[in-house]
């Protein structure tokens, strides 16, 4: 909605394409629950907004995940969460929300979900290349 998430997206496509990975960005309001393929693997990057809930852009999206709650098993994924912390209880819940319906339809997360603070004074997109990287490697020894 800000637009910081496709910045974090910018940064982890070329993360990805240095280490010789084939990556493309996907916007969450374009997708639906039918886009996953087993022969893929996929990170969600997503801010929160609102009271812990996906951006307005990702909510068609999580609503057709719940409506088809397609068969994910044998999907790997990765979440890099934007958040704030002065926002404690809802802090990077739109991220902990995919996370949770991915999983609930048989996804496997690879690594830990990065969340990052907008309060912590360091910008997320200088955390998404090395991240990417790690998850990269992480998805290899999976």
């Amino acid at each position: 909605m800000t637009g910081t998430a496709e910045l974090v997206a910018d940064e982890i496509l070329d993360a990805l394409e240095e280490e010789g990975v084939d990556a493309e960005i996907l916007h969450t309001d374009d997708l639906e629950a039918d886009i996953f393929d087993a022969t893929a693997s996929y990170i969600i990057c997503t801010s929160t907004y609102g009271q812990g809930d996906v951006p307005d852009n990702g909510q068609a999206f999580m609503d057709d995940l719940e409506e088809k709650a397609p068969d994910l098993g044998g999907i790997h994924f990765g979440v890099f969460a934007l958040g704030d912390l002065t926002y404690d209880q809802t802090f990077c819940n739109g991220g902990v929300l995919f996370d949770a319906a991915l999983r609930k339809y048989g996804a496997t997360r690879i690594g830990d979900i990065l969340k990052h603070d907008a309060s912590s004074g360091e910008l997320p997109e200088d955390q998404a290349g090395d991240w990417a990287k790690e998850w990269l490697a992480n998805l290899v020894k999976a």
